[in-house]
């Protein structure tokens, strides 16, 4: 399998992947920036779980690229391939075991193990008022995970309750549920806090956190902005 290494600090974290003959390796479409000579690029739709067209239309729902890239050397030595995601911000390494799936918000996925199969899961109607993309990106699997987040990235093991604002969620185990909350007494208290919808999870397993909203800090650049002349 292949071996993933994380590289870089502070604010600009990416991933060195190590292909070895007759491995591959998958990753968001654009999120390659270096690469060996011997590594062959594959544009692709398909995974393990979901695959062809139907499985591009559905990742589209989850905020990712409509397209994967799956690599594999092309020759018998070993090969390497530099992932980096397109925000600046910290990158994480998730070894799944297997035991549980991983849920991955929208955009929040850069590469995966070739044996970890890819699936999305529809939040239903709450994804609307989450601050999510509609849907989630499901990995299950044995192999190696690699996501990113927008600032600084924090690995928490909840048992009992938790609650995160939404934006700020990178991935949990499916052995967390959650539900739609706000952050105040009343809708009312949660407005005048400036907070707005949380995401309240429950049970036992890992979550991973961003310190950053994306979202946030885009509506926050966007008013800075002059005006666009038509």
């Amino acid at each position: 399998m292949a071996k993933c290494t994380l590289t870089g600090g502070g604010g600009f974290k990416a991933a060195l992947v190590e292909i070895g003959p007759a491995e591959s390796f998958m990753s968001e479409a654009g999120a390659m920036y270096r690469t060996s000579d011997n590594v062959d690029i594959q544009v692709t739709t398909r995974t393990r779980s979901s695959g062809g067209l139907f499985g591009g239309i559905k990742r589209m729902f989850a905020s990712e690229s409509f397209f994967l890239s799956e690599y594999r050397t092309t020759d018998r030595r070993g090969g390497e391939v530099g992932l980096a995601p397109t925000l600046p911000g910290d990158v994480a390494l998730i070894q799944c075991r297997g035991h549980s799936s991983w849920v991955c918000t929208g955009g929040s996925y850069i590469g995966s193990s070739e044996n970890l199969g890819l699936d999305t899961e529809f939040q239903g109607i709450g994804g609307m008022f989450s601050g999510e993309s509609l849907s989630f990106l499901k990995v299950d699997g044995v192999g190696d995970l690699i996501v990113s987040a927008f600032g600084a990235i924090r690995e928490i093991d909840v048992d009992g309750a938790f609650t995160v604002d939404t934006g700020h969620v990178v991935a949990f185990e499916d052995s967390l549920t959650y539900s739609l909350g706000k952050a105040g007494g009343s809708w009312l208290q949660s407005f005048l806090a400036s907070e707005g919808i949380t995401l309240n999870f429950s049970g036992r397993g890992k979550l991973y956190v961003q310190s950053h909203s994306p979202d946030q800090w885009g509506g926050t650049l966007g008013g800075l902005l002059p005006e666009r002349k038509q």
